[in-house]
């Protein structure tokens, strides 16, 4: 039982991300540091691969897995923000506080606007890392 609630946590850390059934899930940033078990939920609850960046598949959502010293988060941003449909929304994955590469949250909060994105939420995905949800405003969403 003890392994089946865990499991279960587990499993729902895709529901924390907003994965459905069907949605087309983009990948950039992949490591050997990133969390298995998150791009595992993810590919099960999506029901398919994680596309990568050489895709050209329009995506419901891109995980960014982003650490310090990655380089230009807002170029990152403005990066992963083009194969997105309208509701689409970027996750950015980033090491928890104290972790190596961690990145402050106030880095994320000034890239997201010169990107064009706004920050909506935070979550903690694993022991290690933690996701910023940035979507487009609705303002620009309506003006499209």
């Amino acid at each position: 039982m003890v392994a089946a609630a865990g499991d279960a946590g587990k499993a729902d850390i895709a529901g924390k991300l907003g994965i459905e059934p069907g949605m087309v899930v983009q990948e950039l940033g992949w490591d050997s540091d990133v969390d298995e078990e998150v791009r595992n939920a993810v590919e099960e609850r999506c029901g398919d691969d994680l596309v990568d960046e050489d895709s050209d598949e329009v995506v419901d959502v891109v995980l960014l897995w982003w650490r310090d010293g990655d380089g230009d988060l807002a170029d990152a941003l403005i990066g992963a923000g083009t194969p997105l449909t309208e509701s689409g929304v970027v996750w950015v994955l980033t090491p928890k506080t104290g972790r190596p590469g961690h990145v402050e949250p106030s880095e994320i909060a000034e890239a997201a606007p010169t990107a064009g994105l706004s920050q909506t939420s935070n979550v903690s995905v694993s022991d290690e890392w933690a996701g910023a949800r940035l979507v487009a405003p609705r303002a620009a969403k309506s003006r499209r």
